[in-house]
């Protein structure tokens, strides 16, 4: 099972968790049904053909090869642009219109009646036209138009491709949210996170190849958004959060160091004898490898959380002296994602922060929630972006940033606005991708896709391809099918990719 840090309240139950007495008794009955090649090859010729083994398969201590560890890196389909990705989830549902998507019509009919058809919408409390209170700015050498939401971000505009024509296959938070994630709205499926990590493992030895840098504000749907569905458990997304840099869950509890260290060599001893005797098995591997990857973490994480080796410039641009508590603590998640980039993990995603007016979701007193959660995430976005091309990082971290649908150009009573999944704004950064470019369009009022509309399916397919990844090729057989992250959709698009 993955690792679960500070966030989980418990650890799913595995082989390490019985008595001796159960593990010796459970281990002499699998030992009997079953001898492995490994067994003959330990107890024939005084053993010499293990050894040989062992030097062949590379094995670490404790007999795991790691040319059978599945998070192992793995040989790309294509040239890969991008090593890491960095999703950076605004739940909720940023308003295109007030963001990266000006409609100068809202602001000349603003108050007027709809003179478009609209579908239904979630609570059908459907005004009138409703202008945005921000003013844009075209910004960079590109011109790109970001609104008064994000002065930081228009700092950095010329890195940012903004897509103005996505669209999501619900209005409704879960569904859409699962979509976004898994490409279907609907639960069980495996996140793009553990979609990335089976098809290309990771770099990191002391860090899960998928981790969600938690805010705090839970996943509407919850934590099936970041599950492994029907692919391997190893490949689940592991949280960690920010606010207990101590992780108690990794805290040893042995007094002494060396105490613990006798401890883990007789539990890799009989963690390796049952592996070896149970042939292949999945779930057990998982189990090992989940408990050995907390043993590393247990040096690696606090190292990793330990933001004062970082430089009181650093902490500045990040906002971590920020007067405004919700700016401090996504200010830390960037910043522990940029350590993570450093550190070779492949996915990480960052939540937002709880009390930000109802995340992104304002259906009412629009322009307090949306200047809120535009206030805590603005600087540190930004603050990313330069440092991460500072350092020469930019340009192997594809940073993508989004909601799982848009907002009305109307009003939803009189300063709020509904969900809307007919059109709406993202944008990318770094990674390959095409930087100072607007993608897409729609209407003049800001409510359909008219123009290169994009799907969650074109999304995941043109992540996956700067990962390296084809992803018509990357499949697991599942209910007898070669299933896939795209299912039978996604297209590439050339003009996102540099």
């Amino acid at each position: 099972m993955p690792v679960q840090i500070a966030f989980m309240k418990r650890l799913p139950m595995s082989y390490r968790h019985l008595s001796n007495q159960r593990r010796r008794s459970s281990t002499n009955q699998v030992c009997r049904a079953i001898t492995t090649r490994r067994q003959i090859l330990e107890q024939t010729s005084l053993g010499f053909g293990a050894l040989a083994a062992r030097a062949l398969f590379a094995e670490e201590p404790g007999g795991r090869a790691r040319l059978d560890d599945p998070l192992a890196p793995k040989r790309p389909h294509l040239p890969p642009r991008a090593k890491s990705v960095i999703f950076m989830y605004m739940d909720g549902g940023i308003s295109q219109v007030d963001s990266f998507d000006p409609k100068p019509r809202l602001g000349s009919e603003n108050g007027r009646a709809r003179p478009f058809a609209i579908d239904a919408t979630v609570f059908n409390q459907n005004g009138n036209l409703l202008a945005s209170p921000w003013r844009f700015k075209r910004c960079g050498q590109s011109g790109i138009p970001i609104s008064d939401l994000f002065p930081h971000l228009r700092s950095v505009a010329d890195e940012l491709c903004v897509i103005r024509s996505m669209t999501a296959f619900s209005a409704n938070h879960p569904n859409a949210t699962y979509a976004l994630h898994s490409g279907h709205a609907r639960l069980g499926r495996p996140s793009m996170g553990a979609w990335v990590t089976y098809g290309l493992g990771t770099q990191s030895q002391n860090f899960p190849g998928f981790v969600v840098v938690h805010g705090g504000q839970m996943f509407s749907g919850g934590m099936s958004n970041i599950g492994s569905g029907f692919l391997p458990a190893n490949y689940q997304g592991s949280m960690m959060l920010p606010s207990a840099p101590h992780l108690p869950n990794l805290l040893r509890q042995d007094a002494r160091a060396d105490v613990q260290n006798a401890k883990q060599r007789v539990l890799r001893e009989l963690d390796h004898d049952l592996s070896s005797s149970a042939g292949t098995n999945s779930v057990i591997e998982a189990a090992i490898a989940n408990h050995e990857l907390a043993f590393r973490m247990q040096s690696a994480a606090p190292e990793l959380f330990d933001l004062s080796q970082e430089t009181t410039r650093t902490k500045r641009q990040y906002g971590l002296e920020a007067e405004y508590a919700n700016t401090r603590k996504y200010g830390s998640q960037c910043l522990i994602a940029r350590r993570l980039v450093e550190r070779g993990v492949r996915f990480i995603e960052l939540t937002i922060n709880p009390g930000n007016s109802d995340r992104w979701d304002q259906h009412s007193d629009l322009k307090n929630g949306h200047s809120r959660n535009a206030l805590a995430v603005d600087q540190p976005v930004t603050a990313l972006i330069r440092d991460l091309k500072a350092r020469g990082l930019l340009d192997s971290t594809l940073i993508v940033c989004t909601s799982e649908f848009g907002r009305t150009p109307f009003a939803q009573g009189t300063n709020g606005r509904d969900h809307n999944p007919q059109g709406f704004s993202m944008w990318m950064a770094g990674g390959g991708i095409r930087g100072g470019t607007v993608y897409g369009a729609t209407d003049e009022y800001g409510y359909r896709a008219i123009e290169n509309k994009l799907t969650v399916h074109d999304l995941h397919a043109n992540m996956l391809h700067l990962l390296g990844i084809d992803h018509t090729r990357l499949t697991f057989r599942f209910g007898g099918r070669d299933v896939r992250l795209t299912d039978v959709h996604g297209r590439i698009v050339d003009e996102l990719i540099a």
